[in-house]
This record gives C-alpha cells, structure tokens and sequence, in this order.
C-alpha cells in the first residue's frame, strides 16, 4: 500500500511537469498546412552536348553503336549525357516570383517548378548572384500563394525553425530543428553570415525556405556539411533578410552587387593580441591593403586591427566580409581602427565588389646566420630575380631556415618574407638584425610576412634570459 501511494505521490509530481514541457513544445501540423503550398519544387534540365566517336568526328545521339558504348564502357563516347537535377524553391509574390539557390539552376537550359496543386510550370531565370547563392525565378501564373518574409536578423540561438523542400526527391518533406548558431562564416562563402541548424537537409532541399514557428520565412537551405553526402546533424540557411536584399537587385537590374573595401583580413589570436595590446582577442587584422582602394582612400594600413564596422563590434575577422558585402556601393562608413595601441575612428566610402576582387625561392647570398643564436633563424637578402618572382618590389629578408627557437613558435617557415617587425619595415639583412636586437624579450611583437603570395600576421617573442 506503502509503495501504490509512492507511485501515486510520483505521477501526480511529474503529470504537471510532462504537461508543461509537452505545451512548450512547438506544434507544426498546422504550419505545414499554412505554409506548404507556397513551397515549390524544382527541376533543371542540361541538353547533353555533341557526342564523338573521335576527336572531330561527331557523333549522333540516336546512332545505334551508342548501345554498344553504354553496355561496354558504362556510357556512349564523348561524355556526360543529358543532366538533370532536383531542388527547392518558394512562392515570394502572388505574380509567380520564386526565390531558390543560385547553384541549383546555374546552367540549366530548361527549369520547370511543380507547385502544391500538381501544376508544372516553365519557368524564366531572371538572374542569380553566386556569391549569395540566390537565383530569382518568375513563372506564368497568378494568385498564387506566396510566403510571409521574416526578420533573420532577430533569430537567435535555440529558436524552432522548420525546413520543407523535396530531399532526393521527396517532394514536401517537412523536417524541425532548432537554431544552432547564427553569423556562422563559411570559408568558401565569406559573404553569407549563415544561420546554421539541425534541422535535417539532404541533397534536394537546396532552395527550400526555412521557417520560424510564426510561419515567416528567416532563411534559404542552401549547405550541409556531411562526410557521408547526407545529414550529419549540420545544415545551414543564407538569411532572408541577405536574400531579398540580392533578389530585390536582380528584379531591378538583372544581377546583384556587392560592398568592397579592399582589406585582405586575418582572425586576431591571443598571441597577436597581446602583441598589438589588445586586451583580448578580437577584431580583423588587417593584413594587406589593395592600392587604389576604399581601405587605401581611407587610410587603412597593414597592421591596423579593425575592432568595429559601423559601430558594429568585430568578435572575429569573419564578422566583416559579410557588413562590407552587404552594405550599399557607395555608403559611408566608420571603422573603429586599433593603431599603435590607440583607437581611431576611420571614415570610408564603400566600392563595388568586381569578380576579380575578394576581400620562396632559392637565396643568392649567404645567409644570416647571425641571428641563429636569438631566433634560430637564417635569413637572406632578395635579388632582382628573386623580388620579381616573390612580387616583393623592395626591402624585406627571406627566411632560409628555420630552427628550434622563437621563429618556428611564431610560425615562421622556409620561403617566408618578412616584411616588418612591429612597426619598423625591413629594409635589408643588416636592418632586420638591427630590429632583432632592439626586441623586448618576453613580449609579443607582430611580423609581417608574405607566404605564397600571401600577407600574414605572426607573433613573436624572444624568451627573457
């Protein structure tokens, strides 16, 4: 009887509690209802291309020895057949406007879009922006039921969100998870601060709208990270708000444009921090900057770390592609600049970003083996050769060798430029030994190097005694 009343005691504590968690719980029945029919599905063709027996003997694509080709060798002579791919899309006016990914109609010679009530349309590519990843698709219909647009700027972290698209083909799949992160840079897309998700996306999504719990539109599936080629728990969305801005410039004009200032940017680590005294790490270094750009107009210097974009704190150095990318061609902006260990404010005025923009060899002299016993380094004058080969116009020393020591802490490595140390730009072997001996042991000082081609920020420092 003891142990009934017990249970009894446990179940009327935990029905209050299975309660409120079962009514924190998002109900999504009736947003996919309300939603779904603005959802599109999308399908490309690309006209397989001239096939040939030979080089320069076609091949006609109804010639029977294709067979033979296909049965033998797994396809006919000349390559790829007739490609088709499928994606996602929405409705984002009553008029047939539809937004989906850039890369999902890219080259397609035919798009038709199937909506909800089975109808399929042909549809026009009224352009795409790669860079964001958006196409704009306008089809010949009307009434049709478009989406509400949301603030993706207001999304935060642990926000329900749901995905509905066509993955592998599946046309209408709904999927839910929540926000995992937001600002989320990736490397081969450092204009887009994309809302990251475990919401399940799959080859097929791409295009697809994100919903927030109000049914508002707040981003565009558009990546998954997988090693597998499906889900692995990681999905990510370019935000609307990015989106409409892209889509609204191809309705106008037929392609997107983007902000430029002309800054090659590296993350501010603990090490560089403390060497340019910064009280942690933060902001974007600014490595390198392009001649003749807004950066250069304004001032900006290698060197300089720039702690905030309008008056929007950088945490990090991936924070500032996607402001510049998305500001207006032609705006005026503040950049709260750090220089020689003082804050500055720098006003500049934002260029259009081009298709071309985007934010060692052997020593002839002997090298100088002076400085082996401070930093373990050897290092050597340039020569004419040497300087038109590296694109090293004047000064610098190219480090020949590296050993255990100070400079393989810092990162230095054979082939390496050293253009500066702290503030002081190197002028010859006999300068940089000059600069070396000037070094305060035990603290941080940043070198300019070049690597590849490449400006970068190291962090040095020469052990006390």
């Amino acid at each position: 009887m003891t142990a009934l009343r017990a249970v009894f005691a446990v179940l009327l504590l935990w029905t209050p509690w299975w309660s409120s968690v079962h009514a924190a719980l998002p109900e999504f029945t009736q947003l996919v209802k309300d939603v779904g029919p603005s959802v599109v599905n999308i399908s490309t063709t690309q006209k397989a291309r001239t096939q040939e027996l030979f080089p320069g003997m076609p091949m006609d694509p109804n010639d029977p020895r294709n067979e033979f080709f296909r049965r033998f060798f797994g396809q006919p002579p000349g390559g790829q057949q007739q490609a088709r791919s499928l994606g996602s899309g929405f409705i984002i006016s009553a008029d047939g406007t539809i937004l989906t990914n850039a890369h999902v109609v890219k080259d397609a010679d035919e798009i038709l879009v199937k909506l909800s009530d089975h109808r399929e349309e042909p549809a026009e590519l009224v352009g795409l922006d790669e860079r964001t990843d958006v196409a704009v698709l306008r089809i010949k219909a009307k009434g049709l039921p478009a989406v509400k647009i949301g603030d993706s700027d207001r999304l935060e972290v642990g926000a329900w969100v749901l995905a509905i698209g066509s993955p592998f083909g599946l046309e209408y799949t709904a999927t839910a998870g929540i926000v995992s992160a937001v600002g989320r840079t990736l490397p081969s897309d450092a204009y887009v601060p994309f809302i990251q998700t475990d919401a399940a996306v799959n080859p097929g999504n791409s295009g697809g709208p994100l919903f927030n719990t109000d049914g508002e539109v707040i981003g565009i599936n558009s990546q998954i990270y997988s090693r597998s080629g499906g889900y692995m728990g990681l999905s990510f969305a370019i935000p609307i708000k990015v989106a409409m801005r892209a889509a609204g410039q191809i309705q106008k004009s037929g392609h997107a444009s983007h902000g430029y200032l002309g800054v090659t940017v590296q993350p501010v680590t603990p090490a560089l921090a403390q060497s340019f005294g910064l009280d942690k790490a933060r902001g974007a270094l600014v490595a390198d900057v392009t001649a003749g750009s807004p950066a250069a107009t304004a001032g900006i210097k290698a060197g300089d770390v720039i702690l905030a974009f309008n008056g929007r704190a950088l945490a990090d150095a991936g924070d500032l592609p996607p402001l510049v990318g998305n500001t207006e061609v032609g705006d005026k902006v503040s950049l709260t600049v750090l220089r020689d260990g003082k804050e500055r404010t720098v006003s500049a005025t934002v260029g259009a970003l081009s298709d071309s923009d985007e934010a060692g060899g052997p020593a002839s002299k002997p090298a100088d083996q002076a400085q082996g016993g401070r930093l373990k380094l050897a290092v050597a004058d340039l020569d004419a050769a040497q300087r038109e080969q590296l694109d090293v116009p004047k000064g610098g020393v190219l480090v020949m060798a590296v050993g255990d020591g100070p400079a393989a802490r810092a990162g230095l490595t054979r082939g390496d430029v050293i253009l500066r140390v702290g503030d002081s730009e190197v002028k010859d072997v006999a300068h940089f030994k000059a600069l070396v001996g000037k070094l305060p042991a035990g603290r941080a000082v940043p070198l300019l190097v070049q690597r590849r081609g490449n400006p970068l920020f190291l962090a040095l420092t020469v052990p006390k005694e």
